[in-house]
């Protein structure tokens, strides 16, 4: 489910997505019918404030709301002052039925910058869809997760320029027993990326995510503090893939990988825009022949010695 690199580009997210939770994506225009894809919804930024209400109504009236396998959603107005509309959607939930996936704040860098992307507490969302398997949200100003306890949640996502550390231990209270892939950007202090490694902490555990294989810490400035927690993580034993792409680890972090714990047993490490040497970086390939390793987009320390993450603004 993880953004590609053909999607980032520049330090900013250039394209709309084609494909979601495994279906086409479709913008929804009035009229239209079909099942078996996922429709998107946007409206411009200076729309009427009840312009998404209708665009939301006129979807599953169109559609039928028990075709709505899936929903990605843009713009909703002003998206830089003003949370995402979910109260809405909680309003529709009994004529949503089979909504499995959603995708809330799908924007390129043009329509808003990920840092300025608004949103609020995700807890009512997930107890008003406790079938809802897939769920990934673009921003994180005023993110907030209250505890909450979602029994199908396969895959969370969030994308940010700088997450929200009381986003992760809000993450940490809930409970998702069938969590197969969590992945968080991290992002850097300036954009409000305050997790620590301490905050991290109970998902590196992993007691509480017991069918975690797929752990994605991207885009992430502590990159380095990360990959020395995930030396001895108990959570690693048992993924299929890890990923810290996106960031700024340099040979520091990468060392501590490789004098920790054993890797082999990953099917995927994804360690893509970093900073290490061609040495150090060519290593994982040689210990780990049995991987699938990327090393690829070697970047440049700048000539103040700052390490810069993919996606910030």
């Amino acid at each position: 489910m993880s953004v590609g690199a053909a999607n980032v580009r520049g330090m900013a997210i250039g394209s709309n997505i084609d494909t979601f939770a495994g279906l086409r994506v479709r913008r929804f225009r009035r009229g239209e019918r079909g099942r078996g894809v996922a429709w998107r919804i946007s409206v411009d930024y200076e729309a009427p404030e009840d312009r998404f209400a209708r665009e939301l109504d006129n979807l599953i009236d169109s559609v039928g709301g028990v075709n709505v396998e899936a929903l990605v959603i843009g713009q909703w107005g002003e998206s830089y002052d003003s949370a995402p509309p979910l109260h809405l959607l909680v309003a529709a939930r009994d004529r949503l039925p089979n909504l499995r996936a959603l995708f809330v704040g799908e924007m390129t860098y043009e329509e808003c910058e990920i840092s300025w992307i608004h949103h609020g507490d995700i807890a009512p969302l997930l107890a008003a869809f406790p079938r809802l398997e897939v769920l990934r949200i673009r921003g994180s100003e005023g993110l907030r997760l209250s505890p909450v306890r979602h029994r199908r949640l396969r895959e969370l996502a969030v994308e940010a320029g700088g997450l929200p550390g009381a986003f992760v231990r809000g993450f940490a209270d809930s409970s998702f027993p069938a969590l197969q892939e969590l992945e968080l950007w991290l992002g850097i202090a300036e954009y409000g990326g305050d997790v620590t490694v301490e905050d991290l902490a109970p998902i590196l555990g992993g007691a509480d995510l017991p069918a975690l294989r797929r752990l994605a810490l991207r885009n992430a400035e502590i990159a380095d503090q990360v990959a020395e927690a995930l030396a001895a993580a108990p959570v690693v034993a048992r993924l299929e893939e890890l990923d810290l792409s996106l960031g700024a680890l340099s040979d520091a972090g990468a060392a501590a990988l490789l004098l920790g714990q054993p890797l082999t047993h990953l099917r995927r490490l994804d360690l893509s825009h970093h900073f290490m040497s061609a040495d150090v970086a060519g290593r994982f390939a040689e210990e780990l022949p049995g991987v699938r390793v990327d090393t690829s987009d070697e970047q440049a320390i700048d000539e103040d010695g700052f390490r810069y993450v993919s996606v910030t603004e």
